[in-house]
């Protein structure tokens, strides 16, 4: 037997995955542990996780990779400050600290975190191979072209190669400062969201503006060839050396300054949502045309953060050249634990690779189940809810379940779901999602504004029988959206529908769409999840039993949160997720608890079981940070020493410079 860890950390969305003789054992997101949105943390959560799904302690790891080079990316780190000198040096002091700690120690980090009990070698990954092999080896092709593009990894920022059996070659790359991920975030910066974690909101707005600045964008910020290359006008951006992602001159050139979190969104901050989201899409048109050319393959992998746009996805289906297009789920820097750990099992070890059907990814459903963390182990779910008073139901056949909720559904109730494993990757898939009707008009603005408490604009996500989604949609039946990965257009009978429907005169950004099918965004479109029966068997079984009595094959879905809190994990956070918004009805596996049966929890007693996971965790690091400060105050004492003397006494400086 052959264990492999693949671990990503100290950017963004850290993650573990675990691979055994090849075969995805598990992989989760530290977030959904830690609670922290994007969490950068080492995941030793996700990675105790993963070693107790497969029975294993650390000590029986083999080996462990890392998803990138941190040496390269520090190199480039240098080089670039060095370059925009003096001017970097704010943004340079504000890095160092985290480089002098783990960032360039991650041997050390890595070892400590897994309890001293790895004593092998540690694999360091490029950034784009593992994205490249997250997107591959999960993939139901035999051979295929590789494209993989995000903000930017060691120094590459968009890759392309081609995958045949068990190696991956990446032959053509654009290199940092030059960046789409970049460019994206910039305008996600300007319209006064996230970056690395709210370019989906950017995505999300853009059907509300008219793309009326692609024409200065490309005159201006970017310069796109034939072959999908580029190269951005850098006097525009901020990133390469300061902490902003824009500088004056893109403000100049659209006449105002980036929007503030508190403020209300311009008609400007539409407009420029749209325009950046039609020159993404085809810049990415035309790279995937070019690698078409270089490769001949009619299979295309996509990985790295811009794969999750799922608009510029739909339109490269649609109208790229590539017959067949597979996304990774989880395209983001969560995803390189899992291909760091799949590129040396396959292209490092040589290990032969089968290719799956429908696909490796065993429909993400990778995460624990909702008691799988150790202080729930030894009891029940039921002991669980009986702890913290709690009132519920258990449905001892899943077809009875289905057919409650769907019963339930038709009744308007809005229901979270919480059973089985847990997604990975950013998409609630319907093992931890919320799903409600989609034919009711006010379903969007509950589900916003009161049950998720975020922006009104953002749209939700139909998901459909895989058979019957040509009813609704322009959808080519030979194609697959199973993990909500791609955007289409609802078909001409679903418009005559809507429009029929539409009120006049609404506001385009806090009304728009408020009596309509909750399942269509401004422009008619959708963000597609077909559902088979393979890969979510009692999700397939709930929208058949919901056709059955409605007619209707489709429901909302969207993710088991709320607004900047990462998607529930385990049985506490969506008991206390349901009681604090207006959901009706909770599904714990086989349990329902109804909302209004609910008075008698105790939410101290359900707090305190959602905090006592992290106590230990919290006093550790509060421990290692003391240390971490003596230490640094003891290595600043010391160097104040040293350069006292060495300038006090010329004798000693000698000494110094000499090395005698």
């Amino acid at each position: 037997m052959t264990v492999i860890l693949g671990v990503s950390a100290f950017y963004h969305d850290s993650a573990a995955a675990l691979l055994v003789d090849g075969e995805i054992v598990a992989a989760a997101q530290e977030e959904r542990f830690t609670r922290k949105k994007n969490d950068a943390a080492f995941p030793s959560h996700s990675i105790r996780y993963c070693l107790e799904r497969a029975g294993l302690t650390e000590k029986d790891i083999d080996h462990v990779g890392f998803y990138e080079k941190p040496l390269l990316k520090f190199d480039r780190l240098l080089e670039t400050y060095l370059s925009y000198s003096p001017s970097g040096f704010r943004s340079f002091r504000k890095a160092m600290p985290e480089w002098a700690g783990p960032k360039l120690q991650l041997r050390r980090e890595i070892r400590k975190g897994l309890n001293h009990q790895y004593l092998g070698r540690i694999c360091f990954c490029e950034h784009h191979q593992s994205h490249a092999a997250s997107a591959f080896y999960a993939s139901p092709f035999q051979e295929a072209a590789i494209l993989t593009l995000d903000g930017v990894g060691e120094w590459a920022t968009s890759s392309m190669g081609f995958g045949r059996g068990g190696q991956i070659e990446l032959t053509h790359e654009i290199r940092f400062p030059h960046s789409l991920g970049l460019l994206y975030s910039a305008f996600t910066y300007f319209a006064g969201f996230r970056v690395n974690s709210d370019e989906y909101k950017l995505m999300g707005l853009a059907p509300y503006g008219q793309p009326r600045y692609v024409d200065l964008i490309y005159e201006k910020l970017v310069r796109v060839f034939e072959d999908g290359s580029y190269r951005l006008c850098l006097d525009y951006f901020d990133y390469p050396q300061g902490l902003r992602m824009t500088s004056r001159q893109f403000h100049r050139l659209f006449g105002a300054s980036p929007r503030q979190a508190s403020e209300p969104i311009r008609e400007l901050d539409m407009d420029l949502a749209a325009s950046i989201q039609k020159v993404t899409e085809e810049i990415v048109l035309r790279a995937a045309s070019h690698l078409y050319q270089l490769t001949g393959s009619e299979n295309l992998c996509l990985a790295g953060g811009v794969a999750l746009n799922c608009v510029s996805n739909g339109r490269l289906l649609r109208e790229g050249p590539f017959k067949q297009v597979w996304v990774q789920p989880a395209s983001g820097d969560a995803g390189g634990a899992l291909g760091v750990a799949q590129f040396m099992w396959h292209q490092l070890m040589e290990k032969p690779r089968t290719v799956s059907s429908p696909d490796g990814q065993h429909g993400s459903l990778l995460g624990p189940g909702i008691i799988s963390d150790s202080n729930d182990s030894s009891k029940s779910l039921a002991n669980l809810l009986d702890d913290v008073g709690a009132s519920y139901q258990v449905f001892s056949q899943d077809s009875d379940l289905t057919s409650y909720l769907a019963s339930q559904l038709d009744e308007g109730k809005l229901i979270g779901i919480a059973r089985g494993r847990m997604e990975f990757g950013p998409r609630a898939l319907g093992n931890r999602s919320i799903v409600a009707d989609p034919r009711r008009g006010d379903t969007q603005r509950e589900l916003n504004l009161k049950t998720k408490f975020r922006e009104s604009f953002r749209p939700f996500a139909p998901i459909v029988l895989r058979d019957r989604v040509q009813d609704y949609f322009q959808w080519d039946p030979s194609h697959e959206s199973p993990y909500m990965l791609m955007v289409t257009q609802v078909n001409s009978a679903v418009r005559k529908q809507i429009d029929h429907a539409l009120p006049k005169g609404l506001d385009r950004v806090n009304d728009i769409r408020s009596d309509l099918p909750a399942v269509t965004h401004v422009d008619y479109s959708a963000r597609l999840q077909t559902v088979d029966q393979i890969r979510n068997p009692f999700l397939w079984r709930l929208l058949n039993q919901f056709n059955e009595r409605t007619g209707c094959p489709v429901l909302v879905n969207t993710s088991f949160n709320v607004k900047d809190e990462p998607i529930v994990c385990s049985w506490s956070d969506s008991l206390a997720c349901f009681l604090q918004t207006n959901l009706d009805t909770l599904v714990l596996e086989n349990f329902v608890l109804e909302k209004s049966q609910q008075q008698e929890v105790d939410s101290t007693k359900l707090q305190a079981i959602r905090d006592l996971p992290f106590s230990q965790d919290r006093a550790r690091e509060s421990q290692q940070n003391l240390q971490f400060v003596m230490s640094l105050t003891c290595a600043l004492g010391l160097m104040s020493v040293i350069l006292w003397y060495r300038f006090q006494l010329p004798w000693l400086s000698g000494i110094f410079l000499s090395g005698n």
